[in-house]
């Protein structure tokens, strides 16, 4: 049985990727010019990128617009610890990053109202999150909660994750409920920007809604995870027999 032949793309992008992999090419090094590139493998400008794309999806290569193509530095990955009932998204993760955080005051638009439960121009408190590590934009979030639970004693702009998590720890009624649903997709041309990433590469879209034990929706995220730098575990502890027999 012969075994199919690369197409043009894939033969670069399988090229490259040896290079980065072996070492040749080094971590934060400039590659040649596109059209350095295409001259190079006698491609045109469009299938030389399509191949580089195929890089970008990889999180092997990086565009910075202005600069060129740069071997991307390999990213920690965090893990998004689901299926707990956290007090607050960003409690959820595996490992500490460098966070940044601007809050904005908003009645609630339309998309957010089904969300929350809310009616509509709801006054809500955002808070968009950004992580870091090092210079590189690790993952992004918004998460709305209404006005009335918002941390006090600090300026808007000043709140921090840990002091949302204490705001809805204190909550009368508790906690009761969190859920969470996962989707992969492409990044908006606006997520890709704010994370630097490919709008090739692939990003877990997570969206985190947390509900008292009066049905009111408390606390709402939509977070964006970009896939070579992050995992999404759930974990579900089974009773067996042994155990229940125990008490």
């Amino acid at each position: 049985m012969t075994r199919p032949v690369p197409s043009r793309r894939q033969a670069i992008a399988d090229d490259l990727r040896h290079q980065i992999t072996t070492g040749h090419l080094k971590a934060g090094e400039r590659l040649p010019s596109e059209a350095q590139l295409a001259t190079r493998y006698t491609v045109s400008t469009p299938t030389l990128r399509s191949a580089l794309a195929l890089l970008q999806g990889e999180g092997l290569v990086e565009k910075i617009h202005g600069r060129g193509n740069f071997v991307r530095h390999p990213l920690r990955r965090i893990t998004y610890i689901g299926g707990a009932v956290a007090p607050t998204a960003w409690t959820a993760f595996s490992a500490p990053l460098r966070m940044t955080a601007r809050t904005t005051n908003i009645e609630a638009p339309t998309h957010l109202t089904t969300l929350l439960n809310v009616p509509p121009r709801t006054p809500l408190t955002e808070v968009l999150f950004t992580t870091h590590e090092g210079k590189t934009p690790h993952s992004l979030a918004h998460i709305y909660v209404p006005r009335d639970l918002a941390p006090t004693g600090s300026p808007a702009a000043s709140f921090l994750p840990e002091q949302i998590a204490v705001s809805l720890a204190d909550l009368r009624p508790p906690l009761a409920e969190v859920q969470e649903r996962i989707t992969a997709r492409l990044p908006t041309q606006e997520e890709a920007t704010a994370l630097r990433i490919s709008t090739s590469l692939a990003v877990i879209s997570l969206t985190r809604v947390a509900t008292d034990t009066t049905g009111r929706v408390v606390e709402a995220a939509l977070l964006v995870l970009p896939g070579d730098r992050a995992d999404a575990l759930f974990t579900t502890r089974l009773m067996t027999e042994e155990r229940s027999s125990k008490k």
